[in-house]
């Protein structure tokens, strides 16, 4: 999530915004840049890099004035540069602009106006917004925005200022948060809480479909036809600054948790086609047929992307019938890969700089091989060296424990996988239809899911002590089950093992001894019967049994001790569903066990080394 901050009063534009852009650092960003109303003229300043750029840039172009706003960019169109960096502006330079979130018609949008003569400096969607403004303007800048609402889709906060109305920000949401400070003769807009606690603890908070007029002494607010939809309600803040970098949560990892609907919804954006038929991945510039040359797959990576790799190739292999291998980074360059002139690579990895995932991927290119990057970072060193990249949208993940990463890392996998599978001819439309419905309403399946933490705490809160946990299921939940085991170890320190459910017998029932929990992921139709043997199983050694299974199962509480029941979606969609419960089982085991839940010992957020 990029940071936001515009302010309109007395005191020094340049100060409160540059302070409030430091206090949303912790969000994450690869450039900044401000924009003030300066002696009739709209003064933009931007750099690459971290805020003290942009400082060293302001000392000398300095800026002075009442209003203006400011950003720290997360790249998701175009790599971290001075010209991408917010705010844009038109060719006029009447106008400027900072944006939170997707445009998703932003390339039809740019030739429409780079026909009309409009020219662009950045590769970003938000500067088409700027100059679709200008294009527009009918001297009243909300009526402006108001057209401006109808002509772009996808998720935004858009926070604008213009010369032609100087003492105004205008501030417009959909699907993206944005809030507005209220002061004495002086107010303020931003994406977060944490950059306004220095000055206020009034905000409004702006809902879906709203827009607020935003002066020094008023704030008035609209729905997106621009009727006026009356007093807001005033939220008044009583969090410390720290809790509010986390919006009221505990941790950071908890708050990523919650927010995978939206990063779902983010990646989904502008990838599925209206009438769910057709996946839209315009970041593949293949040559003709390539597609349908690919004869196999190698999909590389580490850690928990290996995870997502793993479910990735069942999901390929199922519908675009490709021979699929899913390979750790760390192993692949030494074992000696078979190679045909067919195999694409696909490297995915949250960070963009996985040492070993580059040096698979290195290894590939020597090759003569074409490799696919999936990746959160734009810029980043695998997103660089890749032939294609398909950025997620999970936003900047501050936790060490990786949660929304992961789960839009498999929503791009499937993505793939449909998009394979159609070009290759093996999908048939009705069939594709199901399986992008349900992709597209896979984030309120999240918001569902998120609707039983209280029975998953109280589980994890009971079993906090124990030494070993065992985590079984087949198909699909087993790659899952391997994840849910990962996060368990490696935040609350508690031994955890993943099982293919029908290895037991090979084994590991050794391992199973009186009141041990084993949590058993029972979401794959076809091998239910032989899921469920494999239970009884360990139940008959005493284990106590945690069922994951779809709502409306009526024979699982038989079996089981106890039951998470998931809203049900696709089996073969299952993994996003059954991975929420398990990290949220992490969570609240390392944090009732009193860990550092966001930095858990001897762990780092991106490995950079071999």
């Amino acid at each position: 999530m990029c940071g936001i901050v515009g302010y309109v009063g007395p005191r020094s534009v340049k100060d409160v915004v540059l302070n409030g852009l430091r206090k949303l650092e912790y969000r994450g960003y690869d450039s900044a840049g401000i924009a003030v109303l300066d002696d009739g003229k709209v003064k933009i300043v931007k750099a690459v890099g971290r805020l003290v750029n942009l400082e060293g840039k302001l000392e000398s172009h300095p800026v002075a004035g009442r209003v203006g706003i400011g950003h720290t960019r997360w790249a998701t169109h175009g790599r971290p540069s001075d010209d991408n960096a917010h705010p844009h502006s038109d060719c006029s330079g009447r106008f400027a602009i900072v944006h939170n979130g997707i445009i998703e018609n932003y390339l039809a949008l740019r030739e429409e106006l780079v026909a009309k003569g409009h020219q662009f400096v950045s590769e970003t969607d938000t500067e088409v917004v700027a100059h679709l403004i200008e294009d527009v303007f009918n001297g009243s800048i909300l009526d402006t925005m108001v057209t401006i609402g109808k002509r772009i889709r996808g998720a935004y906060a858009l926070v604008v200022i213009s010369k032609d109305d100087p003492d105004t920000i205008i501030v417009m949401r959909k699907a993206s948060p944005v809030i507005v400070g209220l002061g004495n003769g002086e107010n303020f807009v931003a994406s977060g809480i944490p950059a306004l606690l220095e000055y206020t603890r009034d905000v409004i908070v702006l809902d879906d479909g709203e827009m607020a007029v935003v002066r020094a002494d008023s704030v008035e607010c609209f729905n997106l036809e621009g009727q006026p939809i009356g007093e807001k309600e005033t939220l008044h803040v009583t969090w410390d600054a720290q809790s509010a970098e986390r919006g009221g949560y505990p941790h950071f990892m908890l708050k990523e948790i919650y927010e995978q609907p939206k990063a779902i919804h983010d990646t989904l954006l502008g990838r599925v086609s209206d009438d769910h038929q057709q996946v839209i991945l315009p970041e593949l510039k293949w040559p003709a047929g390539y597609a349908a040359s690919i004869d196999r797959i190698h999909i590389v990576a580490c850690g928990t992307a290996w995870h997502a790799g793993l479910v990735g190739k069942s999901v390929i292999e199922r519908l675009a019938r490709i021979p699929v291998e899913a390979e750790i980074g760390s192993e692949y360059r030494y074992a000696n890969p078979i190679y045909t002139p067919g195999t694409l690579v696909v490297a995915v990895s949250q960070s963009g700089e996985t040492a070993d995932t580059l040096a698979a991927m290195r290894l590939a290119k020597e090759n003569g091989l074409r490799v696919l990057a999936i990746t959160n970072v734009v810029g980043s060193s695998v997103a660089r060296e890749a032939d294609e990249v398909i950025i997620t949208q999970a936003g900047p993940e501050i936790a060490v424990a990786s949660t929304k990463a992961y789960t839009t890392q498999l929503v791009t996998l499937y993505l793939l996988g449909v998009y394979l599978a159609q070009a290759r001819g093996l999908l048939l439309d009705g069939d594709a239809r199901e399986i992008l419905e349900a992709l597209s309403n896979l984030p309120q399946v999240a918001e569902q899911v998120l609707d039983a933490a209280s029975q998953i705490q109280q589980f994890a809160i009971r079993y906090k002590d124990v030494e070993d946990t065992f985590f079984i299921g087949r198909g699909l939940d087993y790659a899952v089950a391997m994840e849910g085991a990962l996060k368990l170890k490696e935040i609350s320190y508690i031994h955890a093992e993943a099982y293919a459910a029908g290895e037991l017998k090979h084994g590991t029932l050794a391992l199973i001894t009186e009141g041990v929990p084993v949590i058993a992921l029972v979401t794959q139709t076809h091998l239910y019967d032989k899921t469920i043997s494999n239970i009884r199983e360990v139940a008959a050694r005493g284990a106590y049994v945690l069922g994951l299974a779809w709502v409306g199962d009526a024979d699982i509480h038989k079996t089981v001790d106890e039951v998470i029941y998931l809203p049900r979606t696709l089996p073969l969609l299952a993994p996003i569903a059954s991975v929420i419960p398990l990290q949220l089982l992490a969570y609240y085991a390392a944090s009732s066990r009193g860990n550092d839940v966001d930095k858990p010992r001897n762990l780092a957020k991106s490995v950079t080394v071999e």
